[in-house]
């Protein structure tokens, strides 16, 4: 059943806000009721309240990162319902990036000033940890030198190397990161509860084994971001338990820089239904930062909202713009295509009231823009 908002007049939330301005935690039973709140500006005052708060000194700022996307693969066996993207092994369109398309595709970034490379994939049995401890050091070994931050592979990707190397995720980890591995994306959180993953994916990790995934990022001493793909057929308590879900393992590790929520996209996908309006975006976005107090920054998914829909979002407690990203095509795939020149995203940012500025993976900025591998850089 697809997740439905209450349009009714609702109770008042000055219990809530108080709370909020006093600092204080949200329960479960608070964030349903902010997502039944059908008053959006009094949600997005409470939500800038927060962001500023986290961030007092740099709150004029709306960061971004100068960063591409590779998806070395598109093979996959798991068979999420709301992906388009993947090939089954032996499918004639499944294929794997060589080293040489690869590099032209960080050299494309770096000619550009980028320093991100997001590289994620599908489960391909085909390819084991030496495949991918090979590839992060060739990386490193020809791009080293201008600073390139590489923040690869989803937990269920990490999930599957480690299973079919034969190896624990603890040991997967030190040898991915001692080959170059910076951090880790949060794809593939979904919903973090099972009634919705055994629905949409069911061939895919549990929520306990994503989140124990990231556990073992943190404790390996490599930051992440976590994302929530809402939408297809969670409902509001589930949303909410995906947000304390994220909440609790933030405040075991501190591993989280970020939080990405963005809409299913049901084109082409077997699961089909409808797209979340850009008020169900915009309420998200702003009980998210109002749920998540511990975890600092919070992205927009200019990707599957569009760019004026993203630009809006700064107002609803939205403090980073995400990456240029160059290429994408996992979204795309399931009929969304948007992409965003430095230029404009500069331009969005000026334009809805704040200053532009470049950051590093870690959120570490880049005043005018000077790359993290310059001896000018600091943080």
């Amino acid at each position: 059943m697809v997740s439905t908002i209450a349009s009714a007049s609702s109770t008042s939330i000055d219990d809530i806000a108080d709370k909020v301005y006093a600092g204080e935690r949200l329960s479960f039973d608070d964030g349903i009721r902010l997502f039944n709140h059908p008053n959006l500006p009094e949600l997005a005052t409470l939500a800038n309240f927060v962001k500023e708060k986290l961030h007092p000194t740099t709150n004029d700022l709306v960061t971004y990162v100068v960063g591409r996307n590779i998806n070395y693969t598109n093979v996959c066996w798991v068979r999420c319902k709301f992906c388009a993207f993947y090939r089954v092994p032996g499918h004639e369109d499944g294929y794997v990036l060589s080293r040489e398309q690869i590099f032209d595709k960080i050299q494309q970034m770096v000619d550009l000033g980028g320093i991100e490379i997001l590289m994620q994939g599908g489960l391909n049995p085909r390819l084991k940890i030496e495949w991918y401890e090979d590839l992060l050091r060739s990386i490193k070994a020809k791009f080293g030198a201008y600073g390139i931050i590489l923040h690869a592979f989803s937990p269920a990707e990490l999930i599957y190397i480690a299973s079919i190397s034969k190896l624990s995720q603890a040991e997967m980890f030190a040898r991915l990161k001692a080959a170059g591995l910076d951090s880790v994306p949060g794809g593939g959180a979904e919903i973090l509860t099972d009634r919705v993953r055994n629905e949409i994916a069911p061939l895919k990790d549990t929520a306990d084994e994503w989140l124990n995934c990231m556990r073992e990022a943190h404790m390996a001493g490599l930051k992440s971001t976590v994302t929530m793909m809402y939408g297809s057929v969670d409902t509001i308590e589930d949303r909410v338990e995906h947000l304390i879900r994220s909440r609790e393992l933030q405040d075991q590790t501190g591993g989280f820089t970020a939080f990405i929520p963005w809409s299913f996209q049901p084109d082409g996908t077997e699961l089909q239904g409808e797209r979340a309006s850009a008020f169900d975006y915009l309420r998200t976005v702003a009980v998210s930062r109002l749920m998540l107090d511990n975890i600092p920054h919070m992205q927009a998914s200019w990707v599957t909202q569009g760019p004026k829909v993203a630009q809006v979002a700064l107002r609803y407690g939205l403090n980073d713009f995400g990456s240029t990203m160059m290429e994408e095509n996992v979204v795309s795939s399931a009929g969304c295509a948007f992409t965003m020149p430095i230029e404009e995203m500069e331009r969005l940012i000026v334009e809805a009231g704040y200053k532009p500025m470049r950051r590093t993976t870690q959120y570490e900025l880049l005043p005018n823009g000077v790359p993290a591998g310059s001896p000018l850089f600091s943080s």
